[in-house]
């Protein structure tokens, strides 16, 4: 919804929010409801803007909510670890990362990912690759030369 006037900002709200699943149901609802906004037509303008990625894919989602019950939102990329995952075919890292090892993922496959996550121009894409590897490490994905 467009602002009107400069309203007062209400409150922010900070959701991830599976792609093209927007709904009343918990937890959405009752956090958007609770801010004051009007849920069908928060949840109809989500699921039109994440509409073009793949179902239920999470996508981070922040909520200004003004006083005149207005509100804006601006949707993020998903989570380094929802691709580094998806990508060694594992539902969850490793318990012991370091120590024992959850999946690979290959160097392809860490650019792939910062390719999709590259979204600040003042950022190297070789330094995105290393902190991706990182977050590899440290879910106990393995980065393997391929």
């Amino acid at each position: 919804m467009a602002r009107r006037a400069a309203a007062a900002l209400k409150s922010l709200l900070k959701l991830r929010i599976p792609a093209g699943g927007a709904s009343a149901a918990p937890p959405t609802g009752p956090a958007l409801g609770q801010a004051g906004v009007n849920i069908m037509e928060f949840c109809k303008d989500f699921n039109a803007r994440s509409g073009h990625l793949v179902k239920d894919t999470p996508v981070p989602v922040v909520v200004k909510v003004f006083e005149d019950r207005t509100f804006e939102f601006t949707t993020g990329p998903p989570p380094t670890s929802f691709f580094l995952k998806r990508a060694a075919g594992i539902d969850k890292g490793a318990s012991k990362p370091g120590h024992e090892v959850a999946g690979q993922v290959s160097l392809k496959q860490v650019y792939e990912i910062a390719k999709i996550k590259h979204t600040d121009p003042r950022q190297s894409l070789e330094g995105l690759c290393r902190s991706i590897i990182g977050s590899a490490r440290s879910m106990g994905i393995e980065v393997i030369r391929k």
